[in-house]
């Protein structure tokens, strides 16, 4: 039976007896046994390898891991649509941290799940309604509505989960939850009741933002600011004709008893109906007559009613006339400024944003419509003066493109500053981190001068507020939360000390955010005890847009509903724009999906996919031919096949920690040929090791192997990568981490280290031996960790290699062998640069010979000669002594000539097949010349900073050293072309 060996164990000359023995048949020490594998196809082909492949191994839940456990909850997508390249982007960055925990032993738990999304997901499903069957909600009814929504719900739920599947995260599936299902329901109420019996939820009348078209409130987010620099026509919902805006008007109120006017500038006209007052400056000198007055009033024309003129310093003198209309009804600055002066705000707009009853002339008539025949009315009066462009700021519903009113409505406030005040402690304590830092500043600011929040919605789909309306018998009346009519009552009867007549659940719903603020515990069945052991989370991973609508009111509801802070620390991602930076919008064109990347996507396509947004109700027809214009711009050929690995890597590859991130799909595709060439080089490998009948699964160690310094470079290599990738991802450098993999595999591994391990490989030698086996571990253990980043193409590609080398990469750093190498690659790099200008290929039989300038260097090439040979593509490279003054006269023997650095110089001669290439190139003194100049401006702009004062006195000596060394070297360089010129 033949012996067999550990590759750790084998001597130089013991190999040499090992190989003449046993020739091409010697093995490596057998380890274990690996099932058989398919061939490695000749190329990497991503629909191939991530095929009905779901990369994820779980590991034992609650117990037994090496470093304790570690828990996320992914931020849960909406169910309006597919996933979307930042929500790619914010799961990918959770599944390395997730990845990463697990290669390092901890016990991971990473909660999936969906959000029901209020409003969008109602708006998509209404559009989608009416654009199909031609009805709508009202028209359908509430319940037949929410059954329509929850079809909804199953179809995009499933289409999620599949696409984060098809992205490789490894979820806890088993733990997967829904914003509506029936125990997030109950936390939700649960929350909600506490929060109302400790005083801090209230129902009060106050100025919210309206949608019209949704006929309901809507949060900050959901209010889109639209920047107009002059009158811009616009499409309205709910008028048949576009609107102006961007227009300021001159009213008149005449002075009662008295022919004076004052003239007040608005934008909104159509809030006239509801002034209560007009307001000035008390410094302003143009209404100081009416300072010392007793009160003044104005006439309303509409109104058949006076009011006052009040004094106030909040008005700006420089805006228009000074003089500006007082509508609390209908305005931000309006209400605070009348609540100061007790003034009465009237409603001017139903909730469907007509005119109310109370103005005959004009009730029951859209705004819009409305503010057209104030003015006309106005100027019959001689009360309209002119109407100017005007650069404003529109706020519009992001959900269904309404002008937003504000409108003063009775809703549900949550009561917020003693909830911030604990937030801002856990930051400003450190018991909660945020990164990057500079977002604290903001989280400060933001918490400081925080409102009540109204968490009510006027909608249908959503949590309804567990609030109850209770009446007794003399028309008393009392809010109670409850879990139920029955509970709703008995604390009503207490509340009243009387029976309860009626008692009526209000309809409206909490905005999707307040349920979403619980997740953190409310997953692990808040507010059962059992959560505790689970609690609090180790990271919240979202978008920086999210801060404050979620962030921070997840950090409040959690301290103050368990008294905890619901995780140690949050990382903040930027915004996913499109190539050029700008935000992603159908309207655009520019929207690109995951799933397009991954599969690739024709022109038709995409045109296809946008055509069924239209027909869903979703694009406008306007907003279809905008989007097609823009796709053909953005994509002319369409979107090439990328695969999920180049997605997830191409993620990675940006600051995630920047405010924004521009997505290139070219930049995705060229990530793509990256892992071809990984593939490739892992076909090498297993075609080396079959042609040395080297069974690659049996390597163990690399040990005490005599390994060369091309061996110990490509080690050490690795060893310098994997520390700086564990580095980077424990800091959430991704683009650090990946930038390393993409120096490490392509530039040090096989653009140089494979291409030396062929001659020796070729001939059997026993450093193809070594070359082979430290290759096979290089992609082993590069891809082991690059796993976490490119999940698919490892899984398959580590089947074909040995995964359990045992290898200490610390002994293997030596910054020595990396500096020495890196001298030999500036060589061979300027000899490559000398081929290329002159179109020199291997046909040429190129020989390079390189001019040392002294006897060490001499003895340094030629421990390299060979490897030297493989790199140049060459046919063979000598190095020889030449004096400074003999340099001049041996280069006479060479056409091609130039140096490497300050190193050396370097002749090229080529065969005489090279003769029909001379008139296609420059000539060699013109190309050291170009050189020449450009070492020269180097070299000043080098000396210009060492004389500088400002740099003499800033830089450390360790860097003026370094310009002065810099300094010598380009003097050499120079002074050996020059040499070489002449």
């Amino acid at each position: 039976m033949q012996s067999k060996i550990k590759i750790s164990r084998v001597t130089n000359k013991g190999l040499h007896l090992l190989f003449s023995r046993y020739g091409n048949r010697i093995s490596l020490c057998q380890k274990h046994t690996t099932a058989a594998v398919e061939p490695l196809a000749q190329g990497y082909d991503p629909a191939v390898v991530e095929k009905d492949k779901y990369v994820f191994r779980k590991t034992q839940k609650h117990g037994g891991s090496k470093h304790g456990s570690y828990r996320m909850i992914l931020p849960p997508p909406n169910v309006t649509g597919n996933l979307h390249l930042g929500h790619a982007l914010n799961a990918t960055i959770q599944d390395v941290i997730c990845r990463q925990h697990r290669q390092s032993g901890y016990e991971v738990e990473w909660i999936p799940g969906t959000d029901h999304a209020g409003i969008a997901t109602q708006v998509i499903v209404e559009k989608s309604l009416f654009k199909e069957r031609g009805i709508t909600r009202h028209q359908l009814g509430r319940i037949p509505f929410l059954l329509e929504v929850w079809k909804w719900k199953r179809k995009k739920g499933d289409s999620i989960i599949e696409d984060l599947r098809r992205l490789g995260c490894t979820l806890d599936w088993d733990s997967e939850y829904f914003t509506m299902d029936e125990k997030q329901s109950y936390a939700v109420n649960t929350a909600f009741i506490r929060l109302f019996e400790d005083g801090l939820i209230q129902r009060q009348d106050s100025l919210v933002n309206w949608s019209c078209a949704l006929e309901s409130t809507i949060s900050d987010i959901e209010v889109d600011l639209l920047q107009l620099n002059g009158p811009t026509a616009l499409t309205v919902p709910g008028h048949k004709t576009s609107v102006e805006f961007g227009r300021i008007y001159d009213i008149k109120y005449r002075v009662s008893n008295s022919s004076d006017e004052i003239t007040v500038s608005t934008t909104r006209p159509e809030t006239l109906l509801g002034d209560v007052a007009v307001a000035v400056h008390p410094q302003d000198p143009r209404y100081s007559k009416y300072l010392n007055q007793d009160q003044v009033f104005l006439k309303h024309p509409f109104r058949n009613e006076h009011i006052p003129l009040i004094f106030d310093v909040k008005v700006d003198k420089e805006f228009g006339t000074g003089a500006v209309k007082i509508t609390p009804a209908h305005d931000r600055n309006d209400y605070d400024m009348a609540k100061d002066h007790l003034l009465e705000p009237i409603q001017v707009f139903t909730e469907q944003g007509t005119i109310t009853d109370q103005f005959d002339g004009f009730k029951g008539l859209p705004r819009f419509v409305a503010r057209q025949l104030i003015l006309d009315k106005l100027a019959n009066l001689e009360l309209l003066g002119a109407a100017k462009p005007h650069a404003m700021v529109l706020p519009i519903c992001s959900r269904s493109k309404d002008v937003v009113e504000y409108m003063l409505r009775p809703q549900w406030f949550l009561h917020c500053k003693p909830l911030a005040e604990a937030a801002i402690s856990e930051v400003r304590s450190g018991r909660l981190k945020i990164q990057p830092e500079n977002f604290e500043l903001d989280w400060y600011r933001w918490l400081e001068g925080c409102h009540d929040w109204c968490i009510s919605r006027q909608l249908w789909w959503g949590h309804q507020i567990p609030a109850y309306l209770a009446t007794d018998v003399d028309g008393n009346t009392c809010w109670v939360a409850a879990h139920s009519e029955e509970e709703a009552i008995k604390i009503a009867r207490t509340k009243l000390k009387a029976e309860v007549s009626t008692i009526e659940r209000d309809p409206d719903l909490l905005d999707t955010w307040f349920s979403s603020s619980l997740l953190p515990f409310s997953v692990f069945n808040w507010p059962s005890s059992e959560y505790k052991s689970r609690y609090p989370l180790d990271l919240m991973a979202t978008g920086h847009d999210i801060l404050f609508f979620w962030v921070a009111r997840m950090v409040m509801l959690g301290l103050k509903l368990t008294g905890e802070t619901p995780f140690k620390k949050v990382l903040l991602n930027g915004i996913v724009c499109d190539a050029h930076g700008r935000k992603m919008s159908k309207s655009l064109g520019n929207v690109v999906t995951p799933k397009q990347v991954i599969e690739g996507a024709s022109v038709e396509n995409l045109q296809a996919d946008l055509q069924q947004s239209h027909d869903a109700g979703i694009l406008s027809k306007e907003e279809l031919k905008k989007s097609f214009k823009g796709l053909q711009k953005m994509f002319p050929k369409g979107i090439p096949q990328c695969g999920t690995d180049a997605l997830r890597f191409t993620l990675c590859s940006h600051n995630i920690k920047s405010h924004f991130i521009n997505f290139d799909v070219a930049e995705c595709y060229t990530n793509k040929l990256f892992l071809n060439k990984i593939w490739q080089a892992t076909r090498y490998t297993i075609g080396a090791a079959e042609k040395l009948n080297l069974p690659l699964a049996d390597i163990e160690t690399l040990g005490n192997c005599p390994l060369d310094k091309w061996d110990r470079w490509i080690l050490s290599r690795l060893a310098d990568t994997l520390t700086t990738v564990a580095q980077s991802i424990d800091q959430h450098d991704f683009h650090m981490a990946t930038s390393s993999f993409k120096q490490f595999f392509y530039n040090n591994l096989c653009d140089v280290y494979l291409e030396t391990t062929k001659p020796a490989i070729n001939e059997g030698t026993a450093n193809g031996y070594i070359n082979c086996a430290t290759l096979a571990t290089c992609l082993s253990w590069g891809l082991q960790a690059m796993s976490v980043f490119t999940p698919f193409i490892s899984e398959e590609l580590i089947k074909h290699l040995p995964r359990g080398i045992h290898l200490n990469l610390s002994r293997y750093l030596n910054a020595d062998i990396e500096a020495e190498i890196e001298v030999i690659l500036s060589i061979c790099q300027a000899i490559r640069q000398l081929k290329s200008q002159n179109k020199i290929s291997k046909k040429h039989e190129p020989c390079v010979y390189i001019f040392a300038p002294d006897s060490k260097t001499v003895g340094e090439l030629e421990l390299h000669l060979k490897p030297m040979t493989a790199l140049t593509l060459t046919k063979e490279v000598f190095v020889e002594y030449v004096t400074e003054n003999k340099l001049k006269q041996r280069r006479q023997n060479f056409e091609f000539f130039s140096t490497a650095g300050h190193y050396c110089a370097f002749g090229l001669q080529v065969n005489k097949t090279y003769e029909q290439m001379r008139e296609q190139v420059k000539p060699v003194s013109e190309l050291n010349q170009k050189k020449l100049d450009r070492l020269q401006a180097e070299l000043e702009r080098y000396r210009m900073r060492v004389n500088d004062e400002g740099f003499l006195r800033s830089a450390s000596d360790a860097v003026q050293k370094r310009h002065n060394q810099k300094i010598q070297q380009l003097e050499l360089e120079i002074k050996n072309i020059l040499n070489l010129a002449s």
